[in-house]
């Protein structure tokens, strides 16, 4: 199927992005008061590329391609909001945003955090986020490119991290990136559900050495390539 964008003035984009904080945002039991506002001032359609923007405030996930090969999936906006109010976001907290695409995730972040590094690992996602970032003059959020996993790459800790899609295993190296308290936002897919749908938002906790885990609601979202299961062995 090929989507045909309709041309759509800044007027019109301003309107839909109050339509999505009213009808989308608020109505799925998102209550932050930060949260809303932020989702009402980033613009979104900023992020989304050219064949698509006419779907920048649907209430879908849109899939993006980059031309180095890799696809990311922005989560719909009531999904990401809820996840971000699950996350409670402190004013002094260093962000990472994983897996972020053109950046629509960190810019939301960086209106309600101290500082966010952006991490993908598409030369070209990571360059499209650094220029959004320049336009909306956001100070705050930085890109750095390399292993969406946290393997290599990120200098020191970070209090809160946000995964933009979903993991079936894999978090290790995020999950040590943590400061003591941090916390980790990630939408889970149970690989042992047969129907291949079960998916809950899950926040991780770090406590000591150890992290805990609580759900949050159910969500999903197509699975992140570093963060698949391996296929079991079958005898």
């Amino acid at each position: 199927m090929q989507l045909v964008a309709q041309a759509v003035s800044p007027t019109d984009f301003a309107s839909q992005r109050q339509t999505m904080v009213d009808c989308q945002v608020r109505t799925f039991d998102v209550t932050d008061q930060d949260v809303i506002a932020r989702f009402a001032d980033v613009p979104r359609e900023l992020f989304v590329p050219g064949p698509l923007r006419s779907l920048a405030y649907s209430d879908a996930p849109l899939e993006i391609h980059s031309s180095d090969g890799e696809t990311r999936c922005l989560l719909a906006p009531l999904v990401l909001a809820r996840m971000i109010q699950g996350a409670n976001v402190a004013p002094s907290d260093r962000i990472l945003d994983v897996a972020g695409a053109g950046g629509y995730s960190a810019a939301v972040l960086a209106g309600l955090g101290r500082e966010v590094v952006a991490l993908e690992s598409s030369a070209e996602l990571s360059a499209m986020a650094a220029q959004n970032f320049a336009v909306l003059g956001i100070s705050n959020a930085t890109t750095v490119q390399a292993p969406l996993d946290g393997s290599a790459g990120l200098d020191g800790a970070f209090d809160l991290i946000l995964v933009n899609g979903a993991v079936e295993a894999g978090l290790e190296h995020l999950l040590a990136l943590l400061a003591p308290g941090g916390r980790l936002v990630a939408i889970v897919k149970s690989v042992s559900d047969p129907t291949g749908r079960a998916a809950k938002a899950v926040r991780f906790d770090r406590v000591g050495a150890e992290s805990s885990r609580r759900a949050l609601f159910d969500a999903a979202a197509p699975v992140l390539a570093p963060f698949r299961a391996k296929p079991a062995f079958v005898f």
